[in-house]
């Protein structure tokens, strides 16, 4: 098949290292608002460099793969929609709910595909923490907690443009809470902290936030975050339950150190990034958008997902600015 890429940033240039060389994918054709960068991507991928963004439409693509700014991604989505393409398109689909609806009517007004990136549903761990859940092996779960945590900021010019710490970074741990527990979140109350460097309080976010997320059966998730943790990258959950417990994300390069005598050594390699330690997940995610174009496989993450993620995101980032528990039922659902 042919496929269109937009985008050839850092998470971009991964896709399409995987797709030039996925055996499903006959010819790649990227794009990129960027003449030097998308160059360097098609040369070096051996796929075909298109003069601008707008003549991937028109070259006779059977998908696109959007890994552009945030900003573009609701009208990218949008014109696949209208262009009758299945598109997959990494996280979000913008960031307000407005943006997001919008873009959603355009998908089912077309009755066409759309597959988001929110890739931890396509990690090992996450997987077997999901049929372990399911399997009863934990009995009653009554605990969940979710750690995300970045080794360093990204560059200030980012931080406006990128929704706040709840709706760029803990959105993923809102989404993959509702995987692999199959339960819906009921209420948040949330805080968090713009004590580290300026630049966060310039832009209006925050770089360490917490959140405390009750599920429609009464389990109790804690979700954190923090753009600056100088042990490395560090994401993990933990599920506990009245008969066991396990944790997703504890290997040996979990850079964390234990102060018991007998613990685990110190990591001496820890992850460096999201790139490094969900290398498998992105490229077992767009595989199976390869399948659904195909297909040979139903939509594994539809956009009605990254809505919910959305929605508590948006609860959190009330909650923080009122100081007060929100149910999700305050946030508009379409």
């Amino acid at each position: 098949m042919r496929i269109g890429l937009i985008g050839t940033g850092r998470i971009g240039t991964f896709h399409a290292d995987v797709l030039s060389r996925h055996r499903e994918v006959g010819s790649l054709v990227v794009a990129d608002i960027d003449p030097a960068r998308v160059a360097e991507v098609a040369d070096r991928t051996g796929s075909t460099a298109a003069p601008s963004v707008d003549e991937i439409f028109t070259w006779g693509v059977d998908a696109v793969v959007i890994a552009s700014a945030t900003s573009s991604h609701a009208d990218l989505i949008s014109r696949a929609a209208r262009a009758g393409l299945p598109a997959f398109c990494e996280k979000p689909i913008a960031l307000d709910l407005a943006g997001t609806l919008g873009a959603l009517r355009e998908v089912e007004a077309a009755g066409t595909v759309l597959q988001l990136g929110f890739m931890r549903r396509f990690d090992a761990g996450y997987g077997a923490a999901r049929e372990l859940v399911r399997s009863g092996r934990l009995g009653r779960l009554h605990t969940v907690r979710a750690i995300t945590s970045d080794p360093a900021p990204p560059p200030a010019a980012y931080l406006p443009l990128s929704g706040g710490l709840y709706r760029d970074c803990l959105v993923h741990d809102f989404d993959i809470l509702r995987w692999v527990t199959g339960r819906e979140v009921v209420e948040v109350y949330a805080t968090g902290s713009d004590g580290g460097p300026g630049m966060f309080r310039d832009a209006g976010d925050i770089d360490t936030a917490a959140a405390v997320l009750t599920l429609d059966d009464g389990t109790l998730a804690t979700a954190t975050a923090t753009r600056r943790n100088g042990a490395g990258y560090d994401v993990r959950m933990e599920l506990a339950g009245e008969n066991d417990q396990f944790a997703v994300g504890l290997d040996d390069r979990t850079p964390i150190t234990s102060t018991e005598p007998k613990g685990p050594p110190p990591c001496d390699n820890p992850w460096p990034g999201f790139l490094e330690r969900f290398a498998p997940a992105y490229e077992a995610e767009m595989d199976a958008f390869l399948k659904v174009v195909a297909g040979e496989l139903e939509n594994p993450c539809d956009g009605g997902e990254a809505l919910h993620a959305l929605r508590i995101a948006e609860a959190c980032e009330l909650s923080r600015r009122e100081h007060r528990p929100v149910a999700l039922a305050e946030i508009p659902a379409g």
